[in-house]
């Protein structure tokens, strides 16, 4: 299990890879290393979570967590570095290799099944991607199984 996890807290951009500082992991981060047995996380009473109450607890802060979970597990398990996309305006940005060693290739943005997707927004984050050197690509789970589209620019 690779690394890239979390960032160092209060180092704006780490030089090292590996830290002995106190790292703040996100939501997403911190249930996928739940799920695989190599962080605890207690609640407000000192009580270790199990993945499933921590699980419910984000769905009940973020509606559409269930969904960014389940593309941020099946991307991990299929060794890529899944990191936060916020500033490129994606959910996430996606790294064979990890960040530090190479550019993110991808920017990921997380839909379910049946939302209706905007033409215009895929306009606006086709433009966006494009600007910073990026692919982009939706990740639409539907009925719990992740599937991609990778959106490419044509030039007839």
């Amino acid at each position: 299990m690779d690394g890239f996890y979390g960032k160092p807290f209060g180092i704006k951009k780490p030089e090292r890879r590996e830290y002995n500082e106190v790292l703040e992991l996100s939501l997403v981060e911190a249930l996928y290393l739940v799920e695989k047995g190599k962080l605890s996380v207690l609640n407000s009473e000192g009580k270790e979570m199990s993945f499933d109450e921590l699980l419910n607890e984000a769905y009940n802060r973020i509606k559409s967590f269930k969904s960014l979970y389940i593309i941020y597990r099946d991307l991990r398990e299929k060794g890529y570095v899944v990191r936060s996309g916020l500033k490129f305006g994606s959910d996430y940005s996606l790294y064979r290799h990890g960040p530090g060693i190479e550019h993110a290739p991808y920017l990921i943005h997380v839909y379910e099944g049946d939302e209706i997707i905007d033409p215009i927004e895929l306009v606006r984050m086709g433009r966006l991607s494009h600007s910073v050197k990026k692919k982009f690509m939706l990740g639409i789970v539907r009925n719990g199984i992740p599937n991609y589209i990778l959106f490419k620019w044509y030039k007839p």
